[in-house]
């Protein structure tokens, strides 16, 4: 397991940083136009992982995520191995487009990650068909999961245009 990157050739000059702060939690800063850009990728404990696992993987992104500065775009990705479902409460973060109707626990975490940091969940916000939602299948190819999400600050929120996973 880890995070990285790959970064295209016309943006290398724009890194600025990269970190990698353990096997879950890695990051780039991008020089932009009007602000840094601040990416960060995460692969979080898996649904049947313990209580423990999961508040610390959360502590630690909250940390990482709590040290930039609040005028730069952060974008957050990467696997979070939840169900984010089509619940009222959650709209604000969400909106209506989720491949699942109902959040599991890891769900509701990252819904809750989301909301405190005035993120959107941009990955479940864009009017697709179920095929072009999820990117995990079961090995005998008849469940699907949207478990990777993209999140971005409320702020930005108009710069993501489009979402596909493939």
């Amino acid at each position: 397991m880890g995070t990285g990157f790959f970064v295209h050739h016309r943006i290398v000059l724009a890194v600025k940083r990269v970190e990698f702060v353990n096997d879950t939690v890695s990051y780039i800063v991008l020089r932009g136009r009007r602000c840094n850009i601040i990416v960060l990728k995460v692969h979080a404990p898996r649904e049947e992982k313990s209580d423990g696992s999961k508040d610390s993987f959360y502590e630690k992104l909250e940390e990482v995520f709590d040290h930039f500065p609040k005028n730069n775009m952060k974008i957050l990705l990467g696997d979070f191995n939840v169900k984010v479902g089509r619940e009222n409460i959650f709209k604000p973060a969400i909106d209506n487009e989720s491949l699942h109707q109902d959040s599991n626990d890891n769900g509701v975490r990252i819904v809750n990650f989301a909301t405190s940091k005035r993120l959107v969940v941009k990955s479940t916000m864009f009017p697709q068909r179920n095929i072009q939602k999820y990117n995990w299948t079961s090995p005998g190819g008849k469940t699907h999961n949207q478990i990777g999400h993209i999140m971005i600050d409320r702020r930005w929120q108009s710069s993501v245009l489009d979402l596909r996973s493939f």
